[in-house]
This record gives C-alpha cells, structure tokens and sequence, in this order.
C-alpha cells in the first residue's frame, strides 16, 4: 500500500491528536498508474471540449455564465448546509425580500470571491494562481457575520478537526499549523511546475490531485471546501481545459456527497490515489454532459419564447430588448426594466405586458402597484440539477 502522508504529534483544547501531514505531489512509491487514468481522463476532455462547442447555440455567452457561475455558487454552499434556491439569489439580484440572508450572503460571497479569481487570472498584471490569491478569495468568502472570528483571509494559527465532536474523536485531523505554509508552498510548486518527469500527468489528473491535497492541508479555519472546489474551477481555467466557467462540478459532488468524502477520505487512510482520480473524472464527464444538456434546453427555450414574441402583433423594440435581457435579469419589477431601457414607465410597462400576456413572464404578487416579475420557465430550467 502506497504512503501519503506521515503523522505529527499536535494538542489542540487540551488534548493530544495525531495531525496527518501528507507528502508532496504527486503520488509515489508507486507512481500513478497511468492504466487508471488514460480513458477516463480522455472521456472527461471530450466532454469539456463538447461543452465548449455547444455554447455557440446561444447567442450570448454571458447568459450561461451568469447562471453557471450562479449554479456553482449555490451548490458548492448547499455541500457545506446552506438552504438558500436558485431562486433566493435571483430575488436578492433583483432587491425582492429573501428569508435565509445569511444563506444567500454566503452564496454572493463565493460569486465575488470567484469573480476576484477570474479577473486576476485573465489579467496579465493580476495575481498568478497562489496562496496570496487563494487568501484573497477567501477574505472575500467570509466576509460577514459568520465569518467574523474565522480569520478571514489568513491561514490558521490553530489546529482544526474535521468530524466528531472534539480533537480527540476526529474523523480527520488536518496538518499542524506550523506546517501549513511549507505544505502550500509545496502545493504551488506542483500547479506551476512543467517539469512532470517521463510521464506527464494530463491537466485534469492535477488538478484532482490538487483539489485533494488542498482539502487534505484544510489551510482556513473556514471555508476550506468551497475555496478548495472554486480552486478547480480556477485551474480548469490555468491550464486551459474550460474557457469559459460553464460546468458546475459542486452538482456531482453534492449528489454523490457521501461518495466525494469517503474517496478523499480512502487517499489519506489507503493511499487510494487512483480511486479518488476515477472519482473525479468521472464527475468532470457527468458534470460537463449535464451543463451540454442544460444549455440545449436552455437554447430551445429562448428560441422558442423568441418565435411567440416575433410574431406577437402588440411586440416592438422595447419588449424585444427586455426578453433579451431576460436570462441575466429573470426576476424584475417595471421599474428595473424602466431604468435598463432607458424609458418612460408607461413604456417598460407596455414591455412587460406583452411578454405577460404571452406567458413568458408571469407577476408574482397579485397588486395593483409594486410589481415583480419572473421568467418562471427558465429559472425552473436552471434549478434543474
């Protein structure tokens, strides 16, 4: 059986726990073997490569960033317990009264964090893919009320457990905290290195490799997860696998949720690499097939939506430029639609009632004034997981 890691002695509440401290990447004594990887990895690519292709159905792009990257926000959050819909976050967009607050600030919290990556990486002064940016993220997921006192934007200064009710019944205890910024460091090294040896590991291996060694590290005392999930999202892009976030892997991880935990959990106890990297890609194919399919329908929608609308006799140019609008505002009132025309209020209310009495939008309040608005049949696509 292959070795990952060793252990340290560390006390944490009082009490003496054995921390696991895993050995630099990648996988050795014995190497990773490639019969474990080559077809899965194969199958995974071409599936991001579809889903690139596939984009080109829908006129613009932006439409499926704006609900992938949302649909990656909220499942990577639902993993770690939040209650917040694909809906809540629309309703919080749009300023209509939401229920879970604090949900949903967390789910806008990992959007601004994800932007902040995005924006460093595609900028040829930004930050490269590194501890100073992933902690720049973090400060970033955190930042609120439950955040408060979970040092955000810092790596921890204290041991952490994961399951159990204290140190000593853990079911993981994570690196002591002296090491952790030796174990980054490490961790960077293998993201920037080109020098794989005689056999090359292919982008997608890494970068479950990466995604693992990360969750093993645990470098936050928060947050871990999502940092770690959003990092995949980042290396995807680093190495060119996806140009565009339009897969939402937190699907797969949270429908096989169990599965996810026990593979991350079996490298650390078994030195199961080769499960955990079948695990993974296998969640690569499955997530980009279902992102294909999701804008397949989403194409068919608008395309069909667009053809009522033409023909409607009572349409014209700013009922025309609202439906355009539609899939990055699906929840609205008049007055939204008023200042995004650039109109008069009789205007946008004409707009809209058009788009209502063919049943694209429907109001949700049932008053006479203050209005909101849904585009109903799309948000039920995009809660479709």
């Amino acid at each position: 059986m292959r070795s990952t890691g060793t252990y340290a002695a560390s006390t944490t509440l009082g009490e003496s726990v054995q921390a696991f401290v895993p050995h630099a990447l990648p996988p050795a004594k014995p190497a990773l073997a490639p019969e474990s990887f080559v077809e899965a990895n194969r199958a995974a690519e071409l599936a991001l490569a579809r889903l690139s292709g596939v984009a080109g159905l829908v006129p613009s792009v932006d439409w499926l960033l704006y609900s992938a990257i949302r649909k990656e926000a909220l499942l990577t959050s639902q993993i770690e317990g939040t209650q917040a819909t694909l809906a809540d976050l629309f309703d919080e967009e749009a300023g209509f009264a939401v229920n879970n607050t604090d949900d949903v600030e967390e789910v806008t919290n990992y959007l601004r964090a994800f932007r902040l990556v995005q924006s460093q990486l595609r900028d040829p002064a930004g930050l490269p893919l590194s501890v100073r940016l992933l902690c720049d993220a973090h400060r970033l997921l955190l930042d609120g009320a439950r955040g408060n006192g979970k040092q955000p934007g810092e790596l921890r200064r204290s041991q952490n457990w994961i399951g159990g009710t204290r140190p000593g019944n853990a079911v993981f205890v994570p690196p002591p905290p002296e090491r952790v910024p030796a174990l980054l460091a490490d961790l960077e090294r293998f993201i920037h290195n080109t020098d794989n040896g005689s056999q090359p590991l292919p982008p997608l291996v890494k970068t479950a490799l990466v995604h693992l060694q990360f969750e093993t590290i645990h470098p936050f005392l928060d947050g871990n997860g999502r940092i770690g999930r959003l990092l995949i999202a980042a290396l995807l892009e680093h190495w060119g696998l996806l140009p565009e976030p339009l897969m939402y892997l937190s699907g797969y991880l949270k429908q096989h949720q169990f599965e996810y935990y026990r593979r991350l959990s079996n490298v650390r106890t078994e030195g199961d690499w080769e499960g955990w990297v079948a695990f993974f890609l296998e969640g690569v194919a499955t997530a980009a097939h279902d992102a294909e399919r999701n804008i397949v329908a989403i194409a068919t929608l608008l395309a069909t939506d667009r053809r009522s609308l033409l023909a409607a006799p009572k349409a014209g140019p700013s009922s025309y430029r609202l439906f355009e609008m539609l899939p990055m505002m699906p929840r609205f009132t008049i007055d939204q639609v008023r200042q995004k025309l650039a109109t008069s209020f009789p205007t946008a209310t004409a707009a809209v009632k058009v788009l209502e009495d063919l049943g694209i939008v429907t109001e949700l309040t049932g008053q006479k004034k203050n209005r909101s608005y849904s585009y109903a049949a799309y948000i039920a696509l995009l809660s479709a997981v």
